[in-house]
């Protein structure tokens, strides 16, 4: 299968074009490296520098007539979508409809959208969150990630593509950038390691869904092949505090001193955790690595690449 993978290489994207290619599908990917970084695309696929939101974008698709997107491009940064709301539009839901029409004009059998379980969900009423749990987004971010669902969609009715939107916990793992993507583990092994106290934003009490990024890259590849549609939840079920992560991050990368506490950010959530039972039900997707391993070794990568 030909799979144009966008934000290719992104964290989520690098991992996603390895395992990929690892099945033996065809893979190009496309990055306009603003958060993305050219050593994180596999040797021997091919990256093409351009925006999701351009009509370059359409060229490329009417060249490499993918049978399959991978739409992983986007604003991730929650508290830049409450700074620059219209820039995070801009990406995430201009972006999406310019990929999703350029997907419809050659010919792509298969959509699949990187979504957002907590971000969409909002203040959790029931913990985990299902599918089905109400969808009142707290932030810009959660916003135009649903509205970036409901365009994949209207393409799915009025066009006929198969689409899958796939709603990620938060995603952590080896490669992660500590400066340009969204991502606690990341910026507190980065800290810990160079001697650098790390800061919890509020009580640190608030709580998160840690999934692996071979997990989530291991259920991209099976959802290209699939021909399931709508929306299912990609996560542990397990709630985790910021708290009791600092603890273990820092067992993992061997910090001792105290972890000191700032103000609480605006657009945060207090719980997030989502119930992939679905997944498991329809993809025989489930997560693999525990959280104490993957942390254990994303603090190693972290180590040796300093």
């Amino acid at each position: 299968m030909r799979v144009l993978v966008t934000g290719g290489a992104g964290f989520i994207g690098g991992h996603s074009c390895r395992m990929l290619r690892e099945r033996g599908h065809e893979v190009a990917a496309i990055d306009d490296l603003s958060s993305g970084r050219r050593e994180n695309v596999p040797e021997g696929i091919a990256l093409h520098v351009l925006d999701a939101r351009g009509a370059m974008l359409v060229a490329l698709l009417e060249r490499f007539r993918p049978e399959a997107v991978l739409h992983l491009a986007a604003q991730m940064d929650v508290r830049r979508s409450v700074a620059e709301p219209l820039f995070d539009a801009s990406v995430n839901v201009l972006g999406t409809l310019n990929a999703l029409d350029a997907s419809r004009r050659a010919g792509v059998r298969r959509f699949v959208l990187a979504s957002s379980g907590g971000a969409i969900y909002g203040e959790q009423e029931t913990f985990p969150a299902a599918e089905s749990h109400p969808r009142r987004p707290a932030s810009p971010y959660g916003v135009s990630k649903l509205c970036a669902e409901e365009y994949c969609e209207h393409y799915a009715r009025a066009h006929g593509i198969s689409a899958l939107s796939l709603r990620y916990a938060n995603v952590y793992g080896p490669a992660q950038n500590p400066h340009g993507e969204a991502g606690v583990v990341a910026i507190f092994l980065h800290r810990m390691l160079a001697g650098q106290a790390p800061i919890i934003n509020g009580d640190g009490e608030q709580t998160r869904d840690y999934v692996h990024v071979d997990d989530v890259a291991r259920m991209n590849c099976d959802a290209v092949k699939s021909t399931v549609s709508g929306a299912l939840n990609v996560g542990t079920g397990r709630e985790t505090s910021v708290n009791d992560l600092a603890k273990m991050l820092a067992g993992a990368a061997g910090w001792t001193e105290p972890i000191a506490h700032g103000p609480e950010k605006p657009g945060e959530q207090r719980r997030s955790v989502v119930d992939a039972r679905a997944a498991k039900a329809k993809l025989g997707w489930e997560p693999r690595i525990p959280l104490e391993n993957g942390l254990a070794q994303t603090a190693e990568w972290f180590r040796a690449h300093r």
